[in-house]
């Protein structure tokens, strides 16, 4: 139960450290961020907004009050990062970007924090 616990703690930290990244670079470098986002053919009235969201799932992943929430917060890193794989690797960057680490790193967290909850 230890390990489990402390594989938690790791994957949830790394990815909300990978989050609060990229949130970070989508408010102080947001005209770069356009760009790249015009790149990968996404909408650029969504960089501002992603970014709250991305901070606001931050804080219900870590304060964990409401189950409903957390599961949002869940999805919504989810699709965002699985768009944002899909995106870079349609564009011809290829998959193993910080977006695909960040996959990799939902699942323990997510799962094991069920499993911890339960």
């Amino acid at each position: 139960m230890k390990l489990n616990k402390t594989l938690y703690w790791v994957s949830t930290v790394l990815l909300c450290l990978l989050m609060a990244y990229s949130a970070s670079m989508y408010f102080t470098k947001t005209d770069m961020v356009k760009g790249f986002f015009e790149n990968l053919n996404y909408p650029t009235y969504i960089v501002i907004p992603l970014a709250v969201l991305k901070v606001l799932g931050i804080a219900m992943i870590l304060w964990r009050k409401s189950t409903w929430l957390t599961e949002w917060a869940y999805a919504g890193f989810f699709f965002d990062l699985v768009l944002a794989t899909a995106a870079h690797h349609y564009a011809g960057h290829g998959v193993f970007g910080y977006s695909f680490y960040g996959l990799l790193l939902i699942f323990p967290s997510y799962f094991l924090g069920k499993q911890i909850r339960d």
